[in-house]
């Protein structure tokens, strides 16, 4: 079949023709006649079979239709990766080539929000992006989603493996009831949590199964070599001296080997680069633009690679690493033969790696043909002993430095001079003071501590508690704690006696006891009461030396 065969507006005809479009693919062929009507479908469709250009072609057909009733209409997109939505929009710009008026947006995570908030402003027809950004915009009502009538959700099985499902069924919910919108979803398999997402948010959709029984692409050649992993790399090279490939994807389970097989690379004279999960969006975009332009002949990729992509003519992939997860062999592979060409998938089976291979096979339902390394020619491994840090982080790192020692230089010119320019005296006199002002301050600061510590632990250990204490004793912690000096204390004078009270009292000459009688006795005993409680009342005052404290 044909494009021309099927009822399309003209301008969309010349986009198919703008973009090379002769006959239907299996897929638009199959699904293009029910979509074109209206009714929403979930497609089970292989990777590289041609199902961008269903929804953006059933798209386009409506927007004409509507444009000339008078009615607006615009489509969202969700893919699961910022490469696959970047891939949509560019294929989208192309057979949306021919029609006037009409505006493509591309929204994802790891850029500015300005150039996308401008793009929001002006208003899209296709809106492109990543379940994370879209919704972000969502929540904020920058994005208007009363005028989403179409709804494509690509690689379903990708977006729910990378947690996303969630995230998508939010998005049903913000936008129009499913009676008046479209939902196209397409997915490598249609699981259950497909079905569920089916029979909640789509109308009716009808279920179309494209060859489920073949997996892989026949027009791709598989081999599968097995070799130890110190000789990996220079079988991978007798192997691109043998072939001779225009440019390759290859890919490795790790970021690390990413970045060792492009640098091994390079050393051994391969114009080669890597894209890993980690770079800043831009680099990522930069090194897929440069394998299409053909400015580098050997991308080497993560599985971040294995979606979407479609690299025109590719004629090689190689699996350097077995991939951990059987589905992304297919996926890998499926970026070579697209639109019905021909390529070759080579993996490289190594010790780590090789117990994935059995659920490759039976995943793929084949045996993946074993060819033994015979009659390839010799190479030298230029890496050999040599440094496999790529030039790029090298620079990255002396940037690093420089910027840091622009910084202090410009602390240091910032510091006040005599005269524009310190003498070498005057700056020798300063090193100097600094010195010794750094070793006083070091020298006190390790003493003080010391010192404080003495002082405490001596207040610890000498001070008695107040109630263990003799009267003295707290008389003179007191005067001591409060930095009162009593008054000079002088003997007290004796009392004058009865019998001579002008004569000075002497030495008392010793004499026998007298008889005291009781009398006497009970007034000596009042007295020496009386005393004591005066001398209780009058603690405070002795203490001050008779002084009267005021506050």
């Amino acid at each position: 079949m044909t494009f021309n065969e099927l009822p399309l507006h003209e301008q969309v005809l010349e986009g198919t023709q703008a973009a090379n479009f002769q006959s239907c693919m299996p897929v638009q062929e199959m699904v293009l006649p029910i979509t074109l009507q209206g009714r929403d479908v979930m497609v089970q469709s292989k990777t590289g079979s041609g199902k961008t250009a269903v929804y953006i072609i059933t798209f386009l057909e409506k927007f004409l239709r509507n444009r000339e009733s008078g009615t607006s209409s615009s489509c969202l997109i969700i893919a699961p990766t910022r490469e696959l939505a970047q891939q949509i929009s560019d294929d989208a710009m192309l057979l949306c080539s021919k029609v006037k008026g009409f505006h493509i947006g591309v929204f994802y995570g790891g850029v500015g929000y300005e150039h996308q908030r401008k793009l929001l402003q002006m208003g899209c027809d296709i809106y492109v992006g990543t379940p994370g950004r879209i919704l972000e915009f969502m929540g904020s009502h920058e994005l208007d989603t009363r005028r989403i009538d179409t709804f494509v959700i690509d690689e379903a099985d990708r977006l729910f493996d990378m947690g996303f499902y969630p995230d998508i069924k939010r998005m049903f919910r913000k936008l129009p009831d499913k009676t008046k919108r479209q939902t196209l979803l397409f997915s490598a398999t249609l699981e259950m949590r497909v079905r569920n997402l089916a029979w909640e948010f789509m109308n009716d959709p009808e279920e179309i199964d494209l060859q489920p029984d073949q997996i892989t692409v026949e027009s791709i050649t598989q081999e599968l070599y097995h070799v130890a992993k110190s000789d990996k790399f220079y079988l991978f090279l007798q192997l691109l001296a043998s072939i001779k490939p225009s440019f390759a994807l290859i890919f490795t389970n790790s970021k690390h080997m990413a970045e060792e097989l492009c640098a091994r690379l390079r050393l051994n004279g391969y114009n080669a680069s890597y894209l890993t999960g980690d770079l800043p969006q831009s680099q990522r975009q930069r090194a897929l633009d440069n394998l299409k332009e053909g400015k580098t002949n050997f991308l080497v990729a993560t599985d971040i690679a294995a979606r979407g992509l479609q690299i025109d003519d590719l004629p090689l992939v190689v699996n350097y690493d077995i991939p951990e997860d059987y589905e992304n062999y297919v996926h890998r592979i499926g970026r070579t033969a697209r639109a019905g060409k021909s390529g070759k998938a080579i993996t490289l089976a190594d010790e780590e790696f090789v117990y994935g291979l059995e659920a490759i096979e039976k995943y793929i339902k084949m045996k993946i043909p074993v060819i033994w390394p015979d009659n390839l020619p010799q190479v030298v491994d230029q890496s050999i002993g040599k440094s496999w840090r790529l030039s790029a982080d090298i620079s990255a790192h002396s940037g690093r430095l420089e910027r840091s020692g622009r910084a202090k230089s410009r602390k240091k010119s910032s510091k006040p001079a005599n005269n524009g320019k310190p003498s070498s005296a005057t700056k020798s006199s300063a090193s100097v003071s600094d010195a010794s002002q750094r070793n006083s301050s070091s020298q006190n600061s390790s003493t003080k501590p010391q010192k404080l510590k003495q002082k405490y632990s001596s207040d610890r250990t000498n001070t008695k508690s107040l109630g263990a204490m003799t009267e003295q004793e707290r008389m003179a912690y007191y005067r001591k704690k409060y930095g009162f000096q009593p008054k000079s204390e002088t003997a007290p004078k004796p009392k004058p006696s009865a019998t001579n009270p002008t004569t000075p009292q002497s030495e008392p000459t010793p004499q026998a006891p007298a008889p005291v009688s009781t009398a006497s006795s009970q007034s000596t005993a009042t007295e020496q009461i009386t005393e004591q409680k005066s001398k209780k009342k009058g603690f405070f005052r002795r203490l001050f030396g008779g002084k009267t404290v005021k506050k």
